[in-house]
């Protein structure tokens, strides 16, 4: 039970793998953290972030918790993004969520499965704001993944106007905040009709996104 070696196993096949294509990648990748891209996704063990994006180690930075959340009293989160964008100089942040996410489902159902009740209060804030969106969709299953898809976009708000990408913003620096969603059954990543690169384009881009789903 305690015994894990089929995963040392799978890591030293997958670490031989990378030095045969690149001798030096593990060297080179030690003495630098150069990312383009934060990544705040749902900590759900099918949507890792750089197999998604065909990426390598090094090349995004991340963030995963349950339901993709942007709170803006926690300051894991918040320490990631300010690392990510104030030292790593990242150019992109991405809010991915997924279709038929356990933890909007939870909070849609108002369902008690314990002390994560308390954070998915924030995920049926999103659902009480949208109402009237959401009783417009009569099939449930459609239903939850509008609300997933609406979670991120109100976290892609919530990312926008923390003061560490305002600040970002203000002094120039280049950084756009994206909203994406993964389709679980055909493993396909969706934009959803909003990126935010300034101050100016918040309001403007929240509202056309929302206006999508009318």
């Amino acid at each position: 039970m305690r015994d894990l070696k089929d995963i040392i196993e799978k890591n030293k096949i997958w670490a031989e793998g990378i030095r045969e294509r690149d001798p030096e990648f593990f060297r080179t990748l030690s003495q630098q953290q150069t990312p383009s891209y934060l990544w705040i996704g749902c900590s759900d063990s099918r949507v890792p972030a750089t197999q998604l994006i065909g990426s390598l180690p090094g090349e995004v930075f991340e963030h995963r918790n349950v339901s993709n959340m942007v709170v803006h009293t926690d300051f894991n989160c918040l320490s990631v993004m300010q690392y990510a964008v104030d030292v790593l100089k990242i150019k992109h942040i991405i809010v991915c969520g997924h279709y038929g996410c356990g933890g909007v489902k939870a909070a849609m159902q108002n369902l008690k499965p314990g002390l994560i009740d308390n954070w998915l209060r924030h995920v049926q804030v999103v659902m009480e704001k949208h109402e009237a969106l959401l009783n417009g969709v009569s099939d449930e299953a459609q239903r939850l993944n509008r609300l997933c898809e609406l979670n991120v976009i109100e976290q892609v708000r919530n990312v926008s106007q923390t003061t560490i990408v305002q600040s970002a913003w203000e002094r120039g620096q280049e950084l756009a905040v994206h909203g994406w969603i993964y389709g679980l059954d055909d493993g396909l990543l969706r934009e959803l009709n909003l990126c935010v690169t300034s101050q100016e384009d918040l309001s403007f881009g929240y509202r056309n996104a929302i206006k999508a789903f009318e």
